[in-house]
């Protein structure tokens, strides 16, 4: 079966494959999105690496001048999604995108993909592709915690990858939605509407996307007046790890002023998720930084301190237990918030469903210290979802059905780069 699946996870990323991009699945998400790309591109790897870094050179086609790099690249205009690059209203010269970011996974890729084709071509890869990410880099440090407190925020829950995470639910309702006016989902039509999120948080998306368009995504307007903004683990850990493999690139290619400046980022991140840590619940939750309010909800990214290098005993000794009270809650391992949450649904996109890509990095995390059981549980139930379900967009963490778009690029791309069987066989 291992074999059956590993040919078939081939033959999705090659089908939606629309020319040097990767697009996460037919009719539902149409364009090339951020962390899908960069996940896609581990995949490519495993069986046509210029390939890979072609999905990576591409996805920094997008880059604004000041660094960002979008969470959509709009190759086309095409009317299955919404919103589109009309209603995202960006000037971007090159072309046209949406507004803010996403995870930045692309550093901690890149450096495996080097490390993969450690080569006269792979080197001159990363030589072109370094001074982007750092740039990218930058203005997240800049413009995302603009007061230099060491969190990461968002100013949309679209740019922390995690929708509708219950944790937003709060600082969005302070979004003021009277003035979006009517729009028409086009998610809803390929998607069951119980797998997706609500019309409020729609009109709450929409209300901020209008916010970032009439004041021309300027940056330091976000950072200074958007009424959402809220300091994500999810990005604050990603960004901490991506920054220190930028840093071994720094490192290796005698980049000497910015293995400086990286390692500044790293000491100030270190000590800013202090911020991040609610003691009560003994986990890294959310902070809203416009009305100074700590949430309390345990999320999948709460588990992403070890993935980012961080080992402290008075964060992982709690992040381990309470990995291990959600682990006997469910059938399958990391749902996307808590269980015992009164807002945790098993089939509402990020209110609860498990996510091989979230799995991949909270494992990477926790085998990196060591870990090796509680990243095998992660492993072995992404494999059975797959295996039951198919190549899901998400799960459900209690029957294992399969939810959101089918024939998902970056559930295929971790199924070969990290969970098949086929892996295990040839390490032995």
């Amino acid at each position: 079966m291992s074999a059956q699946l590993d040919n078939q996870a081939i033959s999705i990323l090659k089908e939606n494959d629309l020319g040097g991009y990767t697009i996460p699945t037919k009719g539902l998400y149409p364009y090339q999105w951020n962390w899908d790309s960069a996940f896609v591109a581990l995949g490519f790897a495993t069986f046509n690496m210029e390939r890979a870094w072609e999905e990576i050179e591409l996805l920094f086609e997008g880059q604004w001048d000041d660094g960002m790099v979008p969470h959509i690249i709009f190759r086309k205009d095409d009317p299955s999604y919404f919103p589109g690059p009309s209603v995202w209203g960006t000037t971007n010269p090159k072309i046209p995108t949406s507004g803010h970011s996403q995870p930045p996974v692309a550093a901690t890729v890149v450096r495996r993909l080097f490390e993969q084709d450690n080569t006269e071509a792979g080197i001159e890869k990363i030589k072109t592709l370094f001074p982007k990410l750092l740039a990218w880099h930058r203005w997240y440090h800049t413009y995302r915690d603009p007061e230099g407190h060491g969190v990461i925020a968002i100013m949309h829950p679209w740019e922390s990858g995690r929708d509708n995470l219950p944790d937003w639910d709060n600082a969005a309702s302070h979004v003021d939605i009277s003035e979006i006016g009517d729009y028409t989902r086009k998610d809803t039509s390929h998607v069951n509407p119980e797998m997706r999120p609500k019309k409020i948080d729609y009109d709450r998306y929409l209300a901020i996307v209008k916010f970032g368009r009439d004041n021309n995504w300027d940056p330091k307007i976000v950072a200074d007046q958007c009424p959402f903004f809220v300091a994500d683990p999810g990005n604050t850990f990603i960004l901490l790890r991506a920054d220190r493999d930028l840093l071994a690139m720094a490192e290796a290619l005698g980049e000497t002023d910015a293995a400086e400046e990286l390692k500044g980022w790293i000491a100030l991140t270190e000590k800013g998720i202090a911020k991040l840590w609610n003691e009560e619940k003994q986990a890294f939750c959310t902070y809203d930084l416009r009305n100074d309010v700590l949430g309390d909800g345990i999320s999948s990214a709460s588990f992403l301190a070890p993935y980012a290098g961080i080992r402290e005993e008075k964060y992982i000794n709690p992040t381990q237990a309470h990995f291990d009270r959600i682990a006997a809650k469910v059938n399958y391992t990391m749902p996307s918030y808590d269980p015992d949450h009164p807002l945790f649904e098993s089939m509402r996109y990020w209110r609860g469903p498990v996510w091989g890509i979230i799995n991949y990095l909270i494992a990477t995390g926790f085998a990196d210290m060591g870990d090796t059981a509680r990243a095998e549980r992660l492993r072995t139930d992404t494999v059975a979802l797959i295996e039951k379900s198919d190549f899901a967009e998400y799960f459900d963490p209690i029957t294992g059905e399969g939810a959101g778009g089918n024939s998902f690029s970056w559930t295929s791309a971790i199924w070969l780069t990290w969970a098949t069987p086929s892996l295990t066989a040839k390490a032995a």
